[in-house]
C-alpha cells in the first residue's frame, strides 16, 4: 500500500500552485478557491483545517466500524491541502515540515516530548 509517487515532488508542485495564489502574487479570489481562502484571512483557512481534521477522525471512526477506508486518505488529503495553504500564508514550505520530520527521525516520541518539556522549563526559568 506504499505510494509510488515522489511525495516531496508532489508536495512541492502543490505548494508552488498554492503560493502562486497568494494575494501578494496576484491571486484572484474570483478565480481560485485558494486565493479566496487567503483573501478571507487566517480565520477562513484555519477553520477549514479544524473541519478537515474532524473529518479525518470521523472517517477513521467509520472505517473502524466497516466504513470505506479510502475516505481516510481523501480526508487526510483535504487536511494536508488546507494545512499547506496555512504554511504558504505564514511563509513556510512543505520542505520545512519534511526537514523537521527528518530531524525527529530515529528519536522516540517519548524522548522528543520530554525534551520539549525540559526546554520549556528552561525558557520559563530564564
Amino acid at each position: 500500500m506504499t505510494a509510488t509517487v515522489n511525495t516531496s515532488d508532489a508536495l512541492a508542485r502543490l505548494a508552488a500552485v498554492i503560493e502562486s495564489r497568494l494575494p501578494a502574487r496576484g491571486g484572484d479570489p474570483d478565480k481560485s478557491y485558494v486565493a479566496r481562502l487567503l483573501h478571507k484571512g487566517p480565520d477562513a483557512f484555519l477553520k477549514k483545517i479544524g473541519e478537515e481534521a474532524t473529518e479525518v477522525v470521523m472517517a477513521a471512526k467509520d472505517a473502524d466500524h466497516g466504513g470505506d477506508r479510502t475516505k481516510i486518505v481523501n480526508e487526510v488529503a483535504d487536511l494536508w491541502f488546507h494545512t499547506m495553504v496555512a504554511l504558504a500564508h505564514y511563509g513556510f514550505s512543505p520542505g520545512e515540515v519534511i526537514a523537521e520530520l527528518e530531524r525527529r527521525e530515529g528519536t522516540s516520541g517519548i524522548e522528543e516530548k520530554a525534551l520539549r518539556k525540559a526546554q520549556a522549563r528552561e525558557a520559563s526559568n530564564d
